[in-house]
């Protein structure tokens, strides 16, 4: 009879024994789940800091890569949904059109360039154009895509290298013409935001610079 006592204790005990180990993972289980809980929303948080790169200010100018020079004339915010969003309204004042661009997005926006950048684009101006073999309607997508690109010294060789009144490029087609205004507009208007000149000023400017002057005045 001990004997059989003795059994039926020690299968006990191991029954304990096992449920104890059950219960034991279970709240190892349960543990678990909650931090990473709680981590969900700490991760969109440190998603959203990074691409903050450059906080602009009401009345900054700033350049939009497809639209060229714009003004910030506010910088508001909108909830959607649970989130919080932080926006900026920008004036692209030769189009007449206002854009909305989210504070976190902006890859899509860059400052307008230092005076350094704009007598680089000066001197870009005066040198040769640069004459390519290839045919028109693949120069023409190049040509568009360097407009498209936000970047000044690109947008400058555009112009340089469609300037009609250059020995080279004698005559233009209407497309080689709609190209060089969309790029000769572009340029100047940040010429005009970065020198706070008068458009007629920065016109005399780039017009040397790419010897329309002297044909104008020998025209007349």
């Amino acid at each position: 009879m001990p004997r059989k006592k003795k059994i039926k204790k020690t299968k006990l005990l191991k029954k304990k024994k096992t449920k104890s180990k059950k219960i034991e993972s279970k709240l190892v289980e349960k543990k678990s789940v909650v931090p990473g809980s709680e981590e969900k929303p700490e991760i969109k948080k440190i998603k959203k800091q990074p691409s903050e790169k450059r906080i602009y200010n009401l009345k900054d100018f700033v350049v939009y890569p497809k639209h060229g020079v714009g003004k910030i004339i506010a910088v508001e915010k909108a909830k959607i949904g649970d989130i919080e969003i932080q926006f900026y309204k920008i004036f692209i004042e030769k189009e007449k059109l206002t854009l909305t661009v989210p504070t976190n997005q902006q890859s899509k926006l860059r400052p307008i360039s230092s005076i350094n950048q704009i007598n680089k684009c000066i001197s870009i101006l005066k040198s040769k154009p640069k004459i390519k073999r290839t045919m028109w309607s693949r120069r023409a997508q190049e040509y568009d895509q360097k407009i498209n690109s936000g970047k000044i010294y690109e947008l400058s060789e555009v112009v340089k290298d469609l300037n009609k009144n250059t020995d080279i490029i004698a005559d233009q087609s209407y497309s080689e013409r709609q190209l060089f205004e969309k790029a000769y507009e572009r340029l100047k208007s940040e010429f005009e935001a970065v020198l706070k000149v008068s458009s007629e000023d920065v016109k005399k400017k780039m017009d040397k610079a790419l010897g329309r002057v002297q044909i104008s005045e020998s025209g007349e």
